[in-house]
C-alpha cells in the first residue's frame, strides 16, 4: 500500500512538473514595442537629415490643390532598406519601427510600403532610386535632386505605383 501512494505521489509529481515545463516551453517573450512612425529619422538610432524624399500616398494629380497639400506623406533620408520598417539595432528587437503616411489627407496611417503613388525629391543635392522589392532589389525609378524652390510631385511609374518596397541612394 505503501508502495502504490509512493508511486501516486511520484506519478503526480512528474505530472506537474512536465505540465509546468510545457507551459514554460510554449510561453511567448514579452512582445516588443510597436512604434508608428513617419520618417526614419524619428527610429533613434538613425542618424540623419530631414525631408530629403517623400513618398506620397495619392498620384501626383491628387496630392495637392493649389499650394494645399491633400495626400499623406512619409519623408525619408538616405538608404532605406524596406518601407515597412525596422525592428533590428545592434542585434536587439526590442522595439518595431513601422513606417506610415503622415499627414490629414487620403492615407494617413496607412503603412508606406506598396501603398505610395507618387514621389517628392526634396533633397538639394542628393538623387535617389526607389525599388519594387526589399532590399534595392527588383525594377526601380530614378529621382533627380531638387533644385533650391522647386520640389515638384513625381508619379511612380506603373510597376511601382502601389508597388514599392525600398529606396537608395543613387
Amino acid at each position: 500500500m505503501k508502495t502504490t501512494k509512493l508511486r501516486a505521489a511520484l506519478s503526480a509529481a512528474v505530472t506537474a512538473v512536465a505540465a509546468t515545463a510545457g507551459l514554460m516551453a510554449t510561453a511567448s517573450p514579452a512582445q516588443a514595442a510597436t512604434f508608428y512612425v513617419t520618417d526614419n529619422c524619428d527610429v533613434p538610432w538613425i542618424n540623419c537629415s530631414y525631408g530629403d524624399l517623400w513618398m506620397v500616398y495619392n498620384s501626383k494629380e491628387y496630392a495637392l490643390s493649389g499650394n494645399t497639400i491633400l495626400s499623406s506623406w512619409a519623408s525619408f533620408y538616405g538608404n532605406v532598406h524596406d518601407y515597412e520598417g525596422t525592428s533590428q539595432y545592434q542585434g536587439s528587437t526590442l522595439s518595431t519601427y513601422v513606417y506610415v503616411f503622415n499627414g490629414n489627407g487620403n492615407g494617413s496611417g496607412q503603412r508606406v510600403k506598396n501603398n505610395a503613388a507618387s514621389v517628392r525629391n526634396c533633397a538639394p543635392a542628393d538623387n535617389y532610386r526607389v525599388y519594387y522589392n526589399s532590399g534595392y532589389q527588383g525594377h526601380s525609378q530614378y529621382f533627380g535632386h531638387a533644385s533650391a524652390y522647386n520640389c515638384p510631385f513625381v508619379n511612380l511609374d506603373s510597376t511601382l505605383k502601389n508597388e514599392n518596397a525600398s529606396q537608395h541612394f543613387a
